[in-house]
């Protein structure tokens, strides 16, 4: 019997659910930084990076894609799966020229003869065609909105599609992208302008101490000034008189 401490257990528990396993220490929370800096979406020229980014331009040609959900299933059982997954708003295809794989996510089909009319531009579509499925998915690859568009034969799984440049969602994210910009660079200021004040605060206090160990040092000196006796070698009522008879001065 495994016990909930195994760490076998918890090694297969991390595998079924695709995730690392947890740490031990990772199960307390961590104290947070002062600034914490989400990392961006999208890169600041999408549309340059698109146009220059060598994987884009192959992927942006339209070239020979196919279905690789269940690889280890029957080719029947694989076609109803790809069907029902599409018809869910999702499925997995890859490039084969590439070998980059794609998980695309849509809206799910709607029948145009259902009691919803279909919207003008479906994102998968079985009507257009008999026997294939035509999709689009928009989503953020390499830092860029993206565009996939294409169709797979639903008996063959394969077909052809492409990326392309989403101009709309690029704009969207855009905007985002500035804000959370604006928005870091604000608090930056507030923290400069934070450490500056304390710093100014702390550099007073020190010159306070400094101000009142000076003046304590001139109490010090003042006080050994009116006690002169005090600097001699033999205290000034233990001093003996000089004996002036005769005119001359006779030390006893």
């Amino acid at each position: 019997m495994l016990s909930m401490n195994d760490p076998s257990l918890t090694d297969r528990c991390a595998q079924l659910s695709g995730m690392l396993p947890f740490d031990g220490i990772g199960l307390y929370e961590q104290p947070k930084p002062r600034f914490i800096f989400k990392m961006p979406r999208v890169v600041p020229d999408q549309k340059s990076k698109f146009e220059s980014d060598e994987l884009f331009r192959r992927l942006s040609r339209e070239s020979e894609v196919r279905y690789t959900g269940f690889r280890d299933r029957p080719q029947e059982e694989r076609q109803v799966r790809f069907q029902n997954g599409c018809r869910e708003g999702h499925t997995e295809i890859a490039f084969i020229a590439t070998g980059t794989n794609i998980q695309l996510v849509f809206n799910p089909s709607i029948s145009a003869n259902s009691y919803h009319m279909a919207p003008p531009s479906r994102e998968c579509d079985f009507d257009k065609e008999h026997g294939k499925v035509h999709l689009k998915s928009s989503f953020i690859m390499n830092g860029v909105c993206v565009r996939w568009r294409g169709w797979l034969d639903l008996e063959r799984l394969d077909g052809v599609g492409c990326l392309e440049y989403d101009e709309e969602k690029a704009m969207i994210e855009d905007a985002m992208l500035r804000d959370q910009i604006e928005r870091y660079n604000q608090r930056l200021r507030e923290f400069e302008k934070q450490r500056s004040y304390s710093r100014g605060q702390q550099d007073r206090t020190q010159d306070q101490d400094m101000d009142l160990r000076m003046s304590g040092g001139v109490m010090n000196s003042q006080s050994m000034s009116r006690c002169p006796q005090r600097l001699s070698g033999i205290p000034l009522q233990n001093r003996k008189k000089p004996d002036m008879t005769n005119g001359h001065a006779h030390h006893t």
